[in-house]
């Protein structure tokens, strides 16, 4: 892909010495960040050729339409889609650009015409430092309420931007090591024994598989899984069970299948039957559709056993690291997933894998036209980049 515009990159100029670069960044509030521009740090180079003057603009705002293409068609416990609509966004200050995304699957609210509603109506010429990410997106959160995907978007943007001026990764930026990542797992969706037989033969490089169930063929399902592969398994029953005891009879069987844990096994709005399914599961139970902001982390403790985090869902990096130290705090399990996304969300989502237990970081394997080259899978392993921000680039 191609930028949104033919902005490069601003090279380095030969006038201005070390103070002023420090003199920038303390006035950002972020000290930490002045080895990595001054290469102090070892083997740190910044892949974004750090200019030496700063000069004072605004950020700039660039967004379009997209469409995702699946590879397959993707069938859940309610729906069927072979696409996913999509908007991309660039923030780009002094020549840097930051890349962005908001997934817009059609069981969320929002669309590529509110996303872009909402993007339109945004005034970033108050701005003219991305490192103040606090700030701005805090100005972003109160331009109005939901929107999260969209927020989702500027937020994945302003954190590639800033750490490209940085010249540093985000999982470095916040001390973690990515050697500490989890395994992946990788999506199969409901459909025919046959297909499914099929598509867990074509998985075989990835060390544990999700599996979507809640359509009356659940057993079929693992089955046809199992005569292919003995990994773990994740479930997603997406809030297809309907009968509370029906549920535990599954839960006890999928135990006996090799599962790791069932994800929104009922309708989110049934707490009083999921609350007593978790206290008598011999599996973990796992919200997604019932945890969205940082405000459900609390609501699920007691009903679930943890919650799965989707950048779309809660408006972002900075939202989601807010949600895994409360979930922490309150002694819950933690998931960070994704919806059907291009390298770029999915690679901003990673830079928080080392912090998770289980990671579903496969929508951009789940689709034909990605645009963006970044985190990747190795043996099965969220294995992160050493590229700045987000560690993404356009193809």
């Amino acid at each position: 892909m191609k930028p949104f515009s033919n902005f490069q990159v601003s090279s380095s100029s030969k006038n201005k010495n070390l103070a002023s670069r420090r003199s920038f960044i303390t006035s950002a509030g972020l000290i930490a960040g002045t080895a990595a521009l001054t290469g102090m740090i070892p083997g740190c180079s910044p892949a974004v050729e750090t200019p030496k003057i700063w000069k004072d603009m605004p950020l700039i705002l660039r967004f379009r339409p997209y469409e995702l293409q699946l590879r397959h068609v993707f069938t859940l416990a309610g729906s069927s889609r072979t696409t996913t609509a999509d908007i991309l966004t660039e923030l780009e200050w002094n020549g840097i650009i930051g890349y962005g995304e908001a997934s817009l699957p059609p069981y969320l609210v929002e669309t590529q015409d509110s996303v872009s509603q909402f993007l339109s109506g945004l005034d970033f010429s108050r701005f003219n430092n991305p490192l103040f990410i606090e700030n701005i997106m805090d100005y972003v959160d109160g331009v109005a309420a939901g929107n999260h995907a969209a927020k989702a978007s500027i937020d994945i943007a302003l954190h590639d931007l800033a750490g490209k001026v940085l010249g540093q990764p985000w999982h470095r930026m916040w001390g973690l090591n990515p050697a500490d990542t989890p395994p992946t797992s990788f999506t199969i969706g409901i459909d025919t024994p046959e297909v499914v037989r099929q598509k867990t033969a074509d998985a075989a490089g990835f060390s544990v598989l999700k599996i979507k169930l809640g359509r009356g063929n659940d057993k079929e399902m693992i089955e046809a899984v199992r005569a292919v592969t003995s990994v773990p398994l994740f479930v997603d029953v997406n809030q297809g069970w309907t009968d509370r005891q029906e549920a535990l009879e599954l839960c006890q069987w999928l135990a006996e299948k090799g599962v790791v844990f069932v994800e929104q096994p009922m309708d989110k709005t049934r707490k009083e039957d999921i609350a007593w399914l978790t206290a008598r599961s011999p599996l973990p139970i796992i919200a997604d559709e019932a945890v969205q902001t940082f405000d459900d982390v609390l609501l699920c403790h007691g009903v679930y056993s943890g919650i799965n985090i989707k950048l779309m869902k809660c408006g972002g990096l900075r939202a989601a690291r807010k949600m895994i130290a409360l979930a922490r705090a309150l002694g819950m399990k933690v998931m960070i997933g994704c919806m059907t996304e291009t390298s770029c969300a999915v690679s901003a989502a990673a830079q928080l894998s080392p912090l998770v237990d289980w990671a579903d970081l496969d929508g951009n394997l789940l689709i034909s036209n990605d645009l963006f080259e970044g985190m990747t899978v190795i043996e099965g392993k969220v294995t992160l980049s050493d590229r700045p921000g987000i560690g993404v680039v356009p193809l």
